[in-house]
Protein backbone atom coordinates (compact mmCIF):
# COMPACT_ATOMS: atom_id res chain seq x y z
CA UNK A 1 0.00 0.00 0.00
CA UNK A 2 3.00 2.81 0.67
CA UNK A 3 4.82 1.37 -2.45
CA UNK A 4 1.52 2.43 -4.10
CA UNK A 5 1.45 5.39 -2.39
CA UNK A 6 5.08 6.29 -3.27
CA UNK A 7 4.49 5.53 -6.53
CA UNK A 8 1.43 7.63 -7.54
CA UNK A 9 3.33 11.52 -5.30
CA UNK A 10 6.25 10.31 -7.59
CA UNK A 11 4.53 10.49 -10.85
CA UNK A 12 2.84 13.28 -9.31
CA UNK A 13 6.30 15.05 -9.25
CA UNK A 14 7.64 14.33 -12.24
CA UNK A 15 4.12 15.81 -14.05
CA UNK A 16 4.76 19.05 -11.84
CA UNK A 17 8.20 18.75 -13.28
CA UNK A 18 7.69 18.39 -16.55
CA UNK A 19 4.93 20.46 -17.14
CA UNK A 20 6.31 23.26 -15.06
CA UNK A 21 9.70 22.89 -17.88
CA UNK A 22 7.10 23.07 -20.51
CA UNK A 23 5.68 26.41 -19.47
CA UNK A 24 8.26 27.64 -17.90
CA UNK A 25 6.20 28.73 -14.53
CA UNK A 26 5.14 27.37 -11.68
CA UNK A 27 1.80 29.49 -11.85
CA UNK A 28 0.92 28.17 -15.29
CA UNK A 29 1.81 24.63 -14.41
CA UNK A 30 -0.26 24.85 -11.51
CA UNK A 31 -2.95 26.25 -13.49
CA UNK A 32 -2.61 23.47 -16.57
CA UNK A 33 -2.57 20.87 -13.47
CA UNK A 34 -5.56 22.21 -11.42
CA UNK A 35 -3.31 22.39 -8.78
CA UNK A 36 -2.33 25.07 -6.59
CA UNK A 37 1.09 27.08 -7.32
CA UNK A 38 2.26 25.97 -3.64
CA UNK A 39 1.34 22.56 -4.66
CA UNK A 40 3.59 22.37 -7.44
CA UNK A 41 6.74 24.27 -5.34
CA UNK A 42 6.70 22.00 -2.92
CA UNK A 43 6.29 19.09 -5.49
CA UNK A 44 9.47 19.83 -7.89
CA UNK A 45 11.38 20.64 -4.70
CA UNK A 46 10.30 17.42 -3.01
CA UNK A 47 11.86 15.88 -6.41
CA UNK A 48 15.31 18.06 -6.41
CA UNK A 49 15.85 16.43 -2.77
CA UNK A 50 15.16 12.79 -4.05
CA UNK A 51 17.38 13.67 -7.28
CA UNK A 52 20.01 15.79 -4.80
CA UNK A 53 19.85 18.11 -7.82
CA UNK A 54 18.63 21.79 -8.66
CA UNK A 55 16.27 21.44 -11.66
CA UNK A 56 15.40 24.92 -12.75
CA UNK A 57 17.16 28.47 -12.53
CA UNK A 58 15.38 31.54 -12.68
CA UNK A 59 16.20 34.19 -15.64
CA UNK A 60 14.24 37.07 -14.92
CA UNK A 61 9.82 36.03 -14.58
CA UNK A 62 10.56 32.80 -16.36
CA UNK A 63 12.07 29.66 -15.08
CA UNK A 64 14.73 26.98 -16.95
CA UNK A 65 16.38 23.72 -16.50
CA UNK A 66 19.61 23.61 -15.72
CA UNK A 67 21.70 21.20 -17.31
CA UNK A 68 20.62 18.12 -14.79
CA UNK A 69 16.96 19.55 -15.53
CA UNK A 70 16.99 19.00 -19.03
CA UNK A 71 18.68 15.68 -18.37
CA UNK A 72 15.62 14.41 -16.31
CA UNK A 73 12.73 16.15 -18.71
CA UNK A 74 14.22 14.36 -21.85
CA UNK A 75 14.47 10.87 -19.51
CA UNK A 76 10.82 10.89 -17.48
CA UNK A 77 8.99 13.18 -20.28
CA UNK A 78 8.06 10.06 -22.59
CA UNK A 79 7.00 7.98 -19.69
CA UNK A 80 4.83 10.79 -18.42
CA UNK A 81 3.09 11.09 -21.79
CA UNK A 82 2.98 7.76 -21.52
CA UNK A 83 0.85 7.15 -18.87
CA UNK A 84 -1.46 10.29 -19.10
CA UNK A 85 -2.81 8.80 -22.44
CA UNK A 86 -2.55 4.83 -21.90
CA UNK A 87 -6.10 5.53 -22.29
CA UNK A 88 -5.96 6.53 -25.46
CA UNK A 89 -3.09 4.17 -26.73
CA UNK A 90 -4.55 1.23 -24.91
CA UNK A 91 -7.93 1.80 -27.60
CA UNK A 92 -5.39 2.01 -30.09
CA UNK A 93 -3.94 -1.08 -29.93
CA UNK A 94 -7.66 -2.45 -29.44
CA UNK A 95 -8.21 -0.81 -32.94
CA UNK A 96 -10.49 1.68 -31.21
CA UNK A 97 -9.15 5.34 -31.98
CA UNK A 98 -12.18 7.04 -30.96
CA UNK A 99 -10.65 10.31 -28.53
CA UNK A 100 -7.79 12.27 -28.33
CA UNK A 101 -6.43 15.28 -29.63
CA UNK A 102 -3.68 15.74 -32.89
CA UNK A 103 -1.53 19.07 -32.53
CA UNK A 104 0.80 19.61 -35.98
CA UNK A 105 3.07 22.30 -36.81
CA UNK A 106 3.49 23.70 -40.51
CA UNK A 107 4.06 26.15 -43.00
CA UNK A 108 1.53 27.44 -45.23
CA UNK A 109 2.27 26.30 -48.27
CA UNK A 110 2.87 23.02 -46.45
CA UNK A 111 -0.66 22.58 -44.78
CA UNK A 112 -2.05 24.18 -48.58
CA UNK A 113 -0.30 21.68 -50.71
CA UNK A 114 1.54 18.61 -49.10
CA UNK A 115 -1.40 17.99 -46.32
CA UNK A 116 -4.65 17.96 -48.09
CA UNK A 117 -4.14 14.10 -48.68
CA UNK A 118 -3.47 12.76 -45.63
CA UNK A 119 -5.65 15.56 -43.49
CA UNK A 120 -8.75 14.23 -45.32
CA UNK A 121 -7.81 10.45 -45.13
CA UNK A 122 -7.25 10.88 -41.61
CA UNK A 123 -10.20 13.33 -41.02
CA UNK A 124 -12.06 10.89 -42.40
CA UNK A 125 -11.16 7.60 -40.67
CA UNK A 126 -10.84 9.27 -37.42
CA UNK A 127 -13.55 12.10 -36.80
CA UNK A 128 -13.71 11.85 -33.48
CA UNK A 129 -9.99 13.05 -33.31
CA UNK A 130 -9.26 16.81 -32.53
CA UNK A 131 -7.02 18.03 -35.32
CA UNK A 132 -5.17 21.74 -35.03
CA UNK A 133 -2.85 22.73 -37.76
CA UNK A 134 -0.81 25.46 -36.25
CA UNK A 135 0.45 27.35 -39.06
CA UNK A 136 4.31 28.09 -37.80
CA UNK A 137 7.50 27.59 -39.53
CA UNK A 138 11.22 27.89 -39.21
CA UNK A 139 11.84 29.42 -35.42
CA UNK A 140 8.94 29.49 -34.15
CA UNK A 141 7.52 25.90 -35.28
CA UNK A 142 10.89 24.40 -33.50
CA UNK A 143 9.91 26.73 -30.49
CA UNK A 144 6.15 24.43 -30.25
CA UNK A 145 7.88 21.11 -30.93
CA UNK A 146 10.80 21.75 -28.54
CA UNK A 147 7.85 22.99 -25.69
CA UNK A 148 5.70 20.30 -26.83
CA UNK A 149 3.13 22.52 -27.80
CA UNK A 150 2.92 20.50 -30.47
CA UNK A 151 3.00 16.15 -31.18
CA UNK A 152 5.16 16.97 -34.31
CA UNK A 153 6.15 19.18 -37.25
CA UNK A 154 5.85 18.95 -41.22
CA UNK A 155 8.29 20.55 -43.16
CA UNK A 156 11.42 20.40 -45.41
CA UNK A 157 14.52 21.01 -43.58
CA UNK A 158 18.49 21.96 -44.35
CA UNK A 159 20.20 21.26 -41.19
CA UNK A 160 18.60 19.07 -38.93
CA UNK A 161 19.60 19.95 -34.71
CA UNK A 162 20.74 17.72 -33.34
CA UNK A 163 17.82 17.47 -30.80
CA UNK A 164 15.78 16.97 -33.60
CA UNK A 165 14.48 14.09 -36.12
CA UNK A 166 13.43 14.35 -39.63
CA UNK A 167 12.43 11.81 -41.68
CA UNK A 168 11.97 12.75 -44.90
CA UNK A 169 8.80 11.18 -46.82
CA UNK A 170 8.16 13.18 -50.22
CA UNK A 171 10.51 15.06 -52.32
CA UNK A 172 9.89 17.39 -55.16
CA UNK A 173 11.66 19.68 -58.20
CA UNK A 174 13.09 23.54 -58.22
CA UNK A 175 10.99 25.23 -60.81
CA UNK A 176 11.62 28.49 -62.19
CA UNK A 177 8.21 30.48 -63.06
CA UNK A 178 8.17 33.18 -65.19
CA UNK A 179 4.95 35.27 -67.35
CA UNK A 180 3.97 33.83 -70.51
CA UNK A 181 5.61 36.53 -72.29
CA UNK A 182 8.71 36.44 -70.75
CA UNK A 183 12.42 36.62 -72.94
CA UNK A 184 13.30 33.21 -70.00
CA UNK A 185 10.06 31.68 -71.87
CA UNK A 186 11.60 31.26 -75.59
CA UNK A 187 15.07 30.10 -74.54
CA UNK A 188 15.56 26.37 -74.59
CA UNK A 189 18.02 26.34 -72.28
CA UNK A 190 18.38 28.78 -69.52
CA UNK A 191 21.63 29.31 -67.17
CA UNK A 192 22.10 30.82 -64.05
CA UNK A 193 23.11 33.72 -65.91
CA UNK A 194 20.31 34.23 -67.24
CA UNK A 195 18.22 34.17 -64.10
CA UNK A 196 20.43 36.59 -62.74
CA UNK A 197 19.82 39.25 -64.78
CA UNK A 198 16.47 39.45 -63.91
CA UNK A 199 14.77 40.41 -60.85
CA UNK A 200 13.41 37.40 -58.22
CA UNK A 201 10.57 37.36 -56.10
CA UNK A 202 11.50 35.20 -53.02
CA UNK A 203 10.06 34.59 -49.73
CA UNK A 204 11.74 36.78 -46.26
CA UNK A 205 15.38 36.29 -45.78
CA UNK A 206 14.54 34.08 -42.77
CA UNK A 207 13.28 31.25 -44.60
CA UNK A 208 15.25 28.00 -46.37
CA UNK A 209 14.33 28.99 -49.81
CA UNK A 210 16.70 32.18 -49.93
CA UNK A 211 19.47 30.88 -48.51
CA UNK A 212 19.15 28.12 -51.16
CA UNK A 213 19.00 30.69 -53.52
CA UNK A 214 21.96 32.83 -52.04
CA UNK A 215 24.23 30.02 -51.77
CA UNK A 216 23.44 28.30 -54.90
CA UNK A 217 24.13 31.92 -56.91
CA UNK A 218 27.71 32.06 -54.77
CA UNK A 219 28.23 28.55 -55.90
CA UNK A 220 28.72 29.60 -59.59
CA UNK A 221 29.63 33.25 -58.55
CA UNK A 222 26.94 34.21 -59.87
CA UNK A 223 25.04 37.87 -59.12
CA UNK A 224 21.27 37.75 -58.24
CA UNK A 225 18.99 40.55 -57.17
CA UNK A 226 15.15 40.28 -55.38
CA UNK A 227 12.74 42.62 -56.95
CA UNK A 228 10.33 41.54 -53.58
CA UNK A 229 10.08 39.84 -50.28
CA UNK A 230 6.68 37.84 -50.25
CA UNK A 231 5.21 35.56 -47.65
CA UNK A 232 3.63 32.23 -49.42
CA UNK A 233 3.95 30.49 -52.85
CA UNK A 234 0.93 31.87 -53.38
CA UNK A 235 1.58 35.24 -53.26
CA UNK A 236 4.49 34.77 -55.41
CA UNK A 237 2.62 33.53 -57.91
CA UNK A 238 0.56 36.00 -58.43
CA UNK A 239 2.85 38.98 -58.37
CA UNK A 240 5.16 36.79 -60.72
CA UNK A 241 1.72 36.65 -63.12
CA UNK A 242 1.21 39.98 -62.76
CA UNK A 243 5.03 40.79 -64.34
CA UNK A 244 6.80 41.88 -60.70
CA UNK A 245 9.75 39.36 -61.33
CA UNK A 246 10.42 35.66 -61.76
CA UNK A 247 10.76 33.32 -59.04
CA UNK A 248 12.69 30.07 -58.00
CA UNK A 249 9.59 27.76 -55.96
CA UNK A 250 9.05 23.77 -55.82
CA UNK A 251 6.67 21.97 -58.13
CA UNK A 252 4.70 21.00 -55.16
CA UNK A 253 2.94 24.37 -55.58
CA UNK A 254 2.23 24.43 -59.08
CA UNK A 255 -0.86 23.70 -60.63
CA UNK A 256 -2.26 22.95 -63.97
CA UNK A 257 -3.96 26.27 -64.40
CA UNK A 258 -0.83 27.65 -63.21
CA UNK A 259 0.77 26.19 -66.29
CA UNK A 260 -1.64 28.23 -68.42
CA UNK A 261 -0.75 31.22 -66.65
CA UNK A 262 3.07 31.24 -66.78
CA UNK A 263 5.88 29.78 -67.77
CA UNK A 264 6.95 26.76 -65.57
CA UNK A 265 10.82 25.76 -66.26
CA UNK A 266 13.07 22.85 -64.25
CA UNK A 267 15.72 24.00 -63.17
CA UNK A 268 16.83 20.51 -60.61
CA UNK A 269 20.67 21.02 -62.99
CA UNK A 270 21.33 24.04 -60.45
CA UNK A 271 19.01 24.16 -57.49
CA UNK A 272 18.35 21.01 -55.20
CA UNK A 273 15.09 19.06 -54.75
CA UNK A 274 12.93 19.98 -51.48
CA UNK A 275 12.57 17.04 -49.59
CA UNK A 276 9.05 17.60 -46.50
CA UNK A 277 8.89 15.06 -43.91
CA UNK A 278 7.78 14.45 -40.10
CA UNK A 279 10.10 16.73 -38.07
CA UNK A 280 9.89 15.40 -34.14
CA UNK A 281 11.85 16.03 -30.74
CA UNK A 282 14.29 13.44 -29.69
CA UNK A 283 12.40 11.22 -27.12
CA UNK A 284 9.38 12.36 -27.76
CA UNK A 285 6.47 10.08 -26.58
CA UNK A 286 3.89 9.96 -30.37
CA UNK A 287 0.32 9.37 -29.05
CA UNK A 288 -1.69 6.82 -30.69
CA UNK A 289 -3.16 9.36 -33.42
CA UNK A 290 0.14 10.91 -33.97
CA UNK A 291 1.47 7.53 -35.05
CA UNK A 292 -1.64 6.38 -37.08
CA UNK A 293 -1.36 10.07 -39.22
CA UNK A 294 2.25 9.45 -39.70
CA UNK A 295 1.30 6.04 -41.28
CA UNK A 296 -1.20 7.85 -43.19
CA UNK A 297 1.38 10.37 -44.39
CA UNK A 298 3.40 7.72 -45.57
CA UNK A 299 0.77 5.69 -47.55
CA UNK A 300 -0.68 9.07 -49.26
CA UNK A 301 3.16 9.44 -50.79
CA UNK A 302 3.32 5.67 -51.26
CA UNK A 303 6.51 5.59 -49.57
CA UNK A 304 8.14 1.85 -48.72
CA UNK A 305 8.81 1.12 -45.48
CA UNK A 306 11.75 -1.11 -44.76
Amino acid sequence: MANSYYKQNHLKKLRAFCQTAKLGSMTKAAESLFASQPTISLQIHALEEEMDTILFERNGPKLSLTTEGSILYDLCLPHVQGIDRLKETFDAHCGNLTSGELNIAAGESTILYVLPEPVGRFSHQYPAIKLRLANETGRNGMEMLRTDSVDFAIGSMLEVPEDIIYDPIVTYNPVVITPLDHPLAQMERITLADIGKYGLILPPRHLSTWHIVKMVFAQHNVNFRVNLEAGGWEVIKRYVSLGQGISIVTDVCITEQDRNTMNVIPVEQYFPKRSYGIVTRKGKFLSAPAKRFIEIMNESYDRKKD
